[in-house]
């Protein structure tokens, strides 16, 4: 176990370097590392899918690896967002990710661990395309990392019915920011 978590990190540490310095249009260009840790909180729809994936990842078996799959899947749709062609209905996929995430921990869905990597891989790929386009520099894509890693492991403190009712505000929030977008 602790030879593959150093890999993780390892793993979380080279992508992290490999983000690509681009702006998205309309934000402001900032770069460096707590720019990077501020990012994940400026946007509701992002903080709250990471934390309905932390709240989601105690529900699971083998859930300790969600967090991590989310964390390289992100970075490299991150990485790879000034590459490909803008994806159509980019934003309302993302709200969809926040319904979904918080409905599943709701109702403290089990799935098998396969699912459940593939799920939350799609979805983080996804939120990478979203953001990448907005870290301005590597040292903003660590400090992202950082935080969104951060932002997961809180999700996963509170106890089981505490996961639930947060997990359908999710759901609920993640529904409001679905109809807004759609």
């Amino acid at each position: 176990m602790c030879k593959m978590v150093r890999y993780g990190v390892a793993a979380l540490a080279g992508l992290a370097v490999a983000l690509p310095a681009m702006a998205h249009p309309g934000h402001a260009v900032e770069s460096g590392f707590t720019a990077g840790l501020l990012h994940p909180l400026t946007g509701l729809d992002h903080l709250l899918a990471l934390l309905a994936v932390g709240l989601w990842s105690r529900q699971q078996q083998r859930g300790f690896v969600l967090p991590p799959v989310l964390l390289v899947l992100m970075a490299l749709g991150a990485s790879m967002a000034g590459m490909l062609p803008a994806v159509a209905a980019l934003e309302t996929s993302i709200a969809a990710t926040v319904l979904l995430f918080g409905v599943l921990a709701a109702f403290a869905l089990r799935v098998p661990p396969a699912l459940s990597v593939l799920t939350v891989g799609c979805c983080g790929f996804l939120h990478g395309l979203a953001h990448g386009r907005e870290l301005a520099g590597t040292a903003s894509g660590a400090g992202f990392l950082l935080a969104s890693a951060a932002i997961m492991a809180l999700g996963a403190l509170p106890g089981t019915r505490v996961r639930r009712l947060a997990g359908a505000a999710i759901g609920a929030a993640g529904a409001v920011l679905l109809a807004q977008v759609g």
